[in-house]
This record gives C-alpha cells, structure tokens and sequence, in this order.
C-alpha cells in the first residue's frame, strides 16, 4: 500500500505510482508559516476523511470547493480553528452530492477541482463565510503576493490541530514548466522565490487566494517550491453550470 507522503501534497511521483488506489486524500505542509489569527480564514472548511483530512473552502451557503483527489465520505467542519476542540464556532455538514470534474485524469493531476453540496446551508456569520470566485479567465500576473493556510504538518513533520498560514508569490508559467513540464492551462504555479521550504502548501483542496479571491486550489508538488494549484478561472463555466 502507497503511503502518504509527509509532505507537501501530492508527490508527483507517488501519484504515478499508486494511481490512486484509495480514495484517502493526502495530507500536506505549511513549512515556515505560522498559526493563523483565530478565525481569520471564516471561507476554510475542514474535510475530514476517515483517517485523512483535505481542506476545502465555502464558495455559497451549502457549497464547499476542493480538490478533486479529495474524494471519499467527507464530513465537513466550518468554522474550525482547532480541528481536534468542539469549538463553539464549529458547524458540521455533510455532503449530499460529490460533483468530481468529468475530465479530472489522477495520473497527470489535471482538472482536479471538486464541487460539494452540503446537506444544509451553512449559517453565515463572523467564523463563517463564503470567498469569491473569479469573474474572468485571466491569468494572475507573475509576482501576485497570494496567501494559503491550512491543517496539515508544519516543520519538521509536527503535526497541528490548528489552523497555519503563508504567504506564496506566482509564478510564471514559463518558468514553472520547467518544473513541471505537463502544466495546463487549469494549473499555476506558485511558491516562495527566497526559500527553499518556507512555503509548502497548506492541506490538498484549500484555496490559493490572491486580493481576497479564491484564484487556486491546492493541487500537488515535489519537496520544494513551487506547488502546483488547479487554476479556478479556467473552470468558471463548470462551476456555474454546477452551482445552478
């Protein structure tokens, strides 16, 4: 059995190799970042999946955006600071639907974007919010200062309940194919231009936002920068269509 890899995300190669044999998302690292401010995140969503955990984010009151490697039987948690406390803030839903992209290809990672409708709406207030979407299929020009924050391990495999965060820059994509040579026009790639490990990805399927937009979902990457995210931009006509 292929197991996880302690960080961050997805190792391509890993995927090759297990095709994705279980459905168990893997987790993933903030390296260098910091715990986040208590609720200061209210659009993150907590998936909890058997064992495994991904992030998410809430785009409308009944619907939480992932990654489509996500998939399995999600429990959703809203409102999380401390995973592992009930907080006060905490609200529990299910998923009624799973919406997997048709086209999502596990062996090259591509259109790995998940739509989720929740069992009920979520109630919206200050721990709970949804994040916009983009409204056009532009590209995020090279250097865009982006935020991603998540669950997973921090440094040197420690593992936390709460929330952490970094900071991450766009890259361009002529550059990253240079890392990854198969990126598509759904993927971008973005990372810390300085350091080598201060910027692994938080959780699979949490947003890459950028001027307070949801612009990307955490993907996949090798040991070092840059993180490869699906390109929500791209995808805007499925998630409408979705939506309605």
């Amino acid at each position: 059995m292929c197991q996880p890899q302690p960080w961050p995300l997805l190792a391509l190669l890993l995927l090759l190799s297990c095709l994705w044999a279980t459905t168990s998302a893997v987790r993933s690292q903030i390296v260098g970042g910091h715990e986040a401010q208590p609720h200061s995140h209210p659009y993150m969503a907590y998936l909890k999946i058997g064992s495994m955990a991904c992030g998410g984010f809430l785009v409308a009151p009944d619907w939480v955006m992932t990654a489509a490697h996500c998939l399995g039987n999600i429990t959703v948690i809203l409102g999380a600071h401390n995973v592992n406390e009930p907080e006060m803030t905490q609200q529990v839903r299910g998923v009624l639907r799973y919406h997997q992209h048709p086209a999502y290809d596990p062996n090259t990672v591509s259109n790995d974007i998940m739509l989720l409708k929740l069992t009920a709406k979520a109630t919206l207030n200050d721990y709970v919010k949804t994040i916009p979407l983009p409204k056009t299929n532009s590209d995020l020009p090279t250097g865009t200062k982006c935020g991603i924050a998540g669950w997973g391990l921090i440094d040197d495999n420690q593992a936390t309940n709460k929330l952490f965060e970094t900071k991450v820059s766009i890259y361009s994509r002529r550059k990253c194919i240079l890392f990854y040579p198969h990126l598509s026009t759904g993927m971008v790639c973005a990372g810390s231009f300085h350091q080598l490990r201060d910027s692994s990805q938080g959780d699979s399927g949490g947003p890459l936002v950028c001027n307070k937009v949801a612009q990307g979902i955490v993907s996949f990457g090798y040991d070092a920068p840059p993180g490869v995210y699906t390109r929500i931009s791209n995808y805007l006509p499925w998630i409408r269509k979705i939506l309605k």
